[in-house]
Formats: C-alpha cells, sequence, structure tokens
C-alpha cells in the first residue's frame, strides 16, 4: 500500500508526509515499514518499474522487438526522470523487474537466440536507450538553465588558448550540420552488430525494420 501509494503521488518532491496524508496514518506508522525517503523512493521506483507494461511479444522480428524495447525504455525515462535517477542509483532490484526480464529473454529466445546471445541484446540495447535518454535529460536541464550543452562547449573551447582541445573544437563546427545522432540511428548499429554475432543478412533484418 506504502509503494502504491508513492506511486500514485509521483518519485518528483515526494515525501512521507504526503503518503502519509496519503494513507490516512501517521508517519511514525510509516517507520514501521520504511527506514526513511529513501527507502520510501525505492519501493516507488520497483513499484513503478514492475507496473508499466513492457512493448506486447506479438511475434515481430527479433529486431522489431529490440527497436520497440529500446524506444519503450527512452520514453518512460525522460516521462518520469526520477526514475531514471532511481535506476542509475542501482534502487530497483533485479526481483522487482525479474518478470519483465524473463518475457524480454523469451521473446528472443524464441527466435533462434541462446539465452546468453539473448541476455547480452537486451542489455546492449537497453544501454543505448538509457545513456539517450539522460543525454535528453541533461541537454532538457540546460535549456531550462538558460544554457545549452553546445554552449557550455564553446565556452570551455573558448578558455582554452590555441588548438588544445582540436578535436572538441572540430565536433562544434560540425553539430549544427549533423546535430547528435538520433536513438534510432544508435539503436540501429547496435542491431547491425547483433545480427553480425547472430548470422543473419542484414538486408533481410532491414525490410522487416521498414516493414514494422
Amino acid at each position: 500500500m506504502i509503494a502504491e501509494a508513492a506511486h500514485e503521488l509521483g518519485l518528483e518532491g515526494l515525501t512521507l508526509r504526503a503518503v502519509a496524508d496519503r494513507l490516512d496514518v501517521s508517519i511514525a506508522a510509516l517507520y514501521h515499514h520504511v527506514t526513511g525517503k529513501d527507502d520510501l523512493m525505492r519501493l516507488a521506483a520497483e513499484y513503478a518499474a514492475a507496473a508499466v507494461p513492457i512493448p506486447r511479444d506479438r511475434g515481430q522480428h527479433w529486431a522489431v522487438w529490440l527497436q520497440e524495447w529500446a524506444a519503450y525504455n527512452h520514453d518512460i525515462f525522460l516521462a518520469r526522470p526520477a526514475l531514471l535517477a532511481q535506476y542509475l542509483d542501482g534502487a530497483i532490484s533485479m526481483e522487482s523487474i525479474a518478470t519483465n526480464v524473463d518475457r524480454i529473454l523469451g521473446a528472443l529466445v524464441r527466435q533462434g537466440f541462446s539465452v546468453t546471445e539473448a541476455n547480452a541484446a537486451y542489455e546492449q540495447v537497453t544501454a543505448v536507450a538509457l545513456g539517450s535518454a539522460v543525454m535528453t535529460t541533461r541537454e532538457r536541464a540546460a535549456i531550462e538553465s538558460g544554457a545549452s550543452l553546445r554552449a557550455a562547449h564553446e565556452a570551455v573551447v573558448a578558455n582554452h588558448p590555441g588548438h588544445e582541445l582540436p578535436h572538441l573544437q572540430a565536433l562544434l563546427e560540425e553539430i549544427p550540420r549533423v546535430g547528435r545522432q538520433s536513438l534510432h540511428d544508435c539503436v540501429t548499429t547496435v542491431l547491425r552488430g547483433i545480427a553480425a554475432e547472430h548470422g543473419t543478412d542484414w538486408r533481410l533484418v532491414e525490410s522487416h525494420l521498414a516493414g514494422r
């Protein structure tokens, strides 16, 4: 009940007082079940992670499924920055997401992956999605503070005379033209590697992705 109430209130600005009021109990009563705010945040994060359904296994090609999984992770964590912070802090235990992970592995095993290969593919795609969510979150925070990551990079380069940071300077010159690589492009790069390791012709994978 405590975890559900905390989840319903949302992780942002969550307090013991808010949960106690929602459950109509005293804060002292909560301390019989949680050790403090950090423990409360962990419970709420685990509840949120377990409650959100993963993409449905419709028998789609493994690459399509992994692409959907990446987009799901990216969007969930962008919509809930506090959940992302809890995940990065290691507050979400394997026990709380075990059912989802088992379903993810099963979707790939049914398409010819060994369970070890399935886990490697799952971890690689998840890492890309999380990394993209972190970068987007940082960019949003920078913009909200009246700056941007590009502006921060420009300031650093300007403070170093001559060509002390030639590669960062070259990157700044390229960014307006190419921009940051999209989540889709990043995941596609990973899927190419998975296909190669799995012995699958990339052209066949591309046809499935194009027809998703």
